[in-house]
C-alpha cells in the first residue's frame, strides 16, 4: 500500500538538488546547413540565429519574415546539422560549380543539382526533392543497411563539409559563455535503412579547436551503429574529448532502435551491450515528431499511453505503422532487463531527455509559440498540407516538444555531459515542469521548509538514472521521494505516476502504472483515478489554474515488491490539460478544428528511471 503522501510549499530545487543546478536546453536543432531543412525553406537561418534566440534575443523567422522570440530563454543548445552533405546543398544553390574544386563529371553535377535546386526551391518544392532521395516504402532495413550507398547525383564536396564545420564550430565558440549559456558541439549522425530511423545525435564536451581536427562521422561513412561507437572511441582517444550519442525518433524505427539482433543480424553479445550502453545512455523521449514512451498497443493498462503518437515513417510513399517493442522506450527497458539477465549487461539502462528536432533554427518547444517542425509549417496556412503527396504527415501532426532538463554542478559543457553519462537528466514535452527525485530504502519525511531533509534524501538514496544500492536490511522495500512543481509561467500539475517495470523469476516482463499523488479530492477506482477536469475554452483556447496544484509530492514504497526480482521505477508527472497548438491554430484560421487533430493536451515530463538488481 502506499506509505503517505505529502503536499509542500515550493522549495528552490537548485538548493537542494545534491547542490546541482537545474538546467534547460535543446540537444537537437538544425539550422540552414542541414539538407533538409535548406530544401524545407529555411534558407538563411544559421547557428548563429539559433543561438540568439536561445538566448532570448529577437530574431528573423527564416520564411515568413517576422520577428520571432523565445518565451523563457535556454540554459544550453546543442546545433545538431546532418553529417551527410553538411552545407552542401547550401552552398549549391547559392554558388552552384563555380568554386568546385573537383574533377570535370563531379563539377557537371554540381552545375546541374545547384541548378536544380533553385529551379524547385524558388518554386516553393524543395520538399519534393528531400522525399526523392529517402528509402522506398516497404524497403526491409537489413538487407537496406548491407547495400552499398552506392553513387549519388549530388557530388562529395569536402572543402565545402570542412568548411561548415569550421562555421558550425566556430559559432558555438563565439556563444559559449561558461556559467551562464552553454553553447555544445554535435551533429546528427543520420542512419536510416529501409526508412527505419535510427538517428543520433552525437554531442561532445569539446571545443572549437578540437573539433576541427575530425569532420563528423555520418551515414556515409557507415550506417551501422556500432561503426559509430567505433568512431567515437577513436576520435575521443585522439582529441582527449567525450562523446556520447542520443537515440532519437525510436517511435519510428521499425522495431530497430531497441532490438535483439544488431542491424548486421546478429544477436545481441555482451561485447555489444558494453559498448552501447557506455555511449548511449540517454535516449530522446519526446520532440516535434512524437511520443516515444510507449504506445497503446504495447501498454494496454495505461490510459495515458496515446500521447502525441506519430504514424509517418521517413520514406517515400505510405505503409503501415506498426508499434514495436524495440521502437519504445518502456518496452525498451523491459527487453533491457531480459538481456541483462542472459548477458550480465544492460544496453537500455537509459535516462530520458526531449529536446526539438526544429529545422527552422529556432529551438521552439512552447505550445503557444510553436514555429513547426519545418520552416514552411510555421504559418497556418500550410499546417494542413501534407509532406509526400497526400500520404505524409501534416505540420499539424507535429508535436510542440520538447526540453532536456539536466541537473549539473555548473552551466558548462563539460557538466552537462556528466550529467547526461550518469542519467541525471529528465524530459519534458516544453513546459519548464520541476522534477526532483531520490530513491532509496529509509528516505526522510521533507517538511515544508525542508531544504537539509532534502539534502539528506540526496545523502540516503540515488538521484534519477541511478542503481539502487543494495538493500538496507531484509523486509524493506524501495521508496521514491519526488517533488514536482509546475512551470512558474504555465499549468497546474494534475498528478504524480511512478512507472514500474520488472521482470519475474521465469524471465517474463511486466509493467504497472500507480498514482502515487494528485490533486482535488478524488479518490482511486481500481486504480484509475477519474480525470482532473478541463479549463480550456474551445472557443476562444483560454483556460485558467483553477484546477491541479502549483506542487505535487510524495514518499512512495512499492507495494509489489519482490526482491528477487530485477525491477525499474521512474516518474510521469502530468499538467491538466491546456490548449494543443492545433487548437489554436484552428482559432486563429476561423476553423472548427485542426483537420480532426487533438484540441487539448496534458504536458508532462519523465524523469530518467531508477533500478533494482537483486
Amino acid at each position: 500500500m502506499r506509505l503517505w503522501l505529502l503536499l509542500v510549499m515550493l522549495l528552490p530545487l537548485a538548493s537542494v538538488a545534491g547542490e546541482k543546478q537545474l538546467l534547460w536546453g535543446d540537444t537537437h536543432l538544425h539550422t540552414t546547413f542541414s539538407s533538409d531543412a535548406f530544401a524545407n525553406n529555411n534558407l538563411l537561418a544559421d547557428p548563429d540565429t539559433a543561438y540568439r534566440y536561445a538566448q532570448g534575443l529577437p530574431v528573423i523567422h527564416p520564411y515568413h519574415r517576422a520577428r520571432v522570440q523565445i518565451e523563457t530563454p535556454l540554459d544550453f543548445l546543442v546545433v545538431s546539422d546532418h553529417a551527410e552533405y553538411l552545407g552542401v546543398i547550401r552552398h549549391l544553390y547559392f554558388s552552384g560549380a563555380e568554386d568546385v574544386d573537383t574533377g570535370v563529371v563531379d563539377k557537371m553535377k554540381a552545375g546541374f543539382v545547384g541548378w536544380l535546386l533553385r529551379r524547385r526551391v524558388d518554386a516553393g518544392r524543395g520538399s519534393e526533392l528531400f522525399i526523392s532521395v529517402l528509402p522506398e516504402a516497404d524497403a526491409d532495413p537489413r538487407a537496406a543497411a548491407a547495400e552499398t550507398l552506392g553513387s549519388s547525383m549530388i557530388p562529395p564536396l569536402p572543402e565545402v563539409e570542412a568548411d561548415t564545420w569550421r562555421q558550425i564550430t566556430d559559432a558555438a565558440e563565439r556563444y559559449n559563455d561558461p556559467g551562464r549559456f552553454t553553447a555544445m558541439i554535435g551533429w546528427e549522425w543520420s542512419s536510416i535503412p529501409g526508412g527505419a530511423n535510427l538517428h543520433r545525435v552525437v554531442i561532445t564536451d569539446g571545443n572549437a579547436n578540437s573539433a576541427q581536427q575530425y569532420q563528423p562521422f555520418g551515414l556515409d561513412d557507415s550506417p551501422y551503429p556500432e561503426d559509430l561507437w567505433q568512431w567515437l572511441a577513436e576520435t575521443s582517444a585522439a582529441t582527449g574529448d567525450d562523446f556520447i550519442a542520443i537515440p532519437h525518433n525510436s517511435n519510428i524505427s521499425k522495431g530497430f532502435m531497441f532490438d535483439e539482433q544488431t542491424l548486421r543480424g546478429e544477436p545481441v553479445g555482451r561485447e555489444w551491450a558494453e559498448v552501447r550502453s557506455f555511449w548511449e545512455p540517454v535516449a530522446e523521449i519526446t520532440q516535434i515528431k512524437g511520443d516515444s514512451e510507449t504506445h497503446p498497443a504495447l501498454s494496454p493498462a495505461d490510459p495515458f499511453a496515446d500521447f502525441e503518437t506519430y504514424p509517418f515513417y521517413i520514406q517515400q510513399g505510405a505503409s503501415e505503422y506498426l508499434p514495436k517493442a524495440g521502437d519504445y522506450l518502456r518496452p525498451a527497458l523491459l527487453r533491457g532487463l531480459g538481456l541483462e539477465a542472459a548477458l550480465g549487461v544492460n544496453p537500455y539502462r537509459l535516462g530520458f531527455i526531449g529536446s526539438t528536432d526544429s529545422h527552422t533554427s529556432l529551438p521552439s518547444a512552447e505550445e503557444g509559440n510553436f514555429h513547426g517542425k519545418l520552416a514552411t509549417d510555421s504559418i497556418p496556412e500550410n499546417k494542413n498540407n501534407r509532406w509526400d503527396e497526400g500520404e505524409g504527415p501534416t505540420g499539424w501532426a507535429m508535436s510542440a516538444s520538447g526540453l532536456a532538463a539536466v541537473w549539473a554542478e555548473d552551466n558548462t559543457r563539460e557538466s552537462i555531459l556528466e550529467a547526461l553519462r550518469r542519467r541525471e537528466v529528465y524530459a519534458t514535452t516544453g513546459p519548464r515542469i520541476g522534477v526532483q527525485l531520490y530513491a532509496g530504502w529509509n528516505l526522510p519525511v521533507i517538511a515544508v521548509d525542508g531544504v537539509d531533509d532534502w539534502r539528506a534524501a540526496a545523502a540516503a538514496g540515488v538521484p534519477m538514472g541511478g542503481t539502487l544500492p543494495e538493500q538496507a536490511q531484509a523486509g524493506l522495500a524501495p521508496q521514491i521521494l519526488v517533488q514536482a512543481t509546475r512551470d512558474p509561467v504555465g499549468a497546474n500539475l494534475d498528478r504524480i505516476q511512478v512507472v514500474k517495470g520488472w521482470i519475474d523469476t521465469a524471465g517474463g516482463t511486466h509493467e504497472r502504472v500507480y498514482n502515487v499523488a494528485w490533486s482535488g479530492e478524488r479518490e482511486e477506482e481500481d486504480g484509475q483515478l477519474p480525470p482532473v477536469g478541463s479549463t480550456v475554452d474551445l472557443a476562444t483556447g483560454q483556460w485558467d489554474n483553477s484546477i491541479g496544484e502549483p506542487v505535487l509530492a510524495a514518499l512512495w514504497q512499492d507495494p509489489d515488491f519482490d526482491p528477487a526480482q530485477t525491477a525499474f521505477y521512474y516518474v510521469r508527472v502530468l499538467e491538466i490539460p491546456t490548449p494543443r497548438h492545433s487548437l489554436l491554430d484552428a482559432i486563429a484560421l476561423g476553423q472548427d478544428d485542426a483537420a480532426g487533430k487533438p484540441a487539448t493536451l496534458q504536458e508532462r515530463a519523465y524523469t530518467s528511471p531508477v533500478w533494482y538488481s537483486p
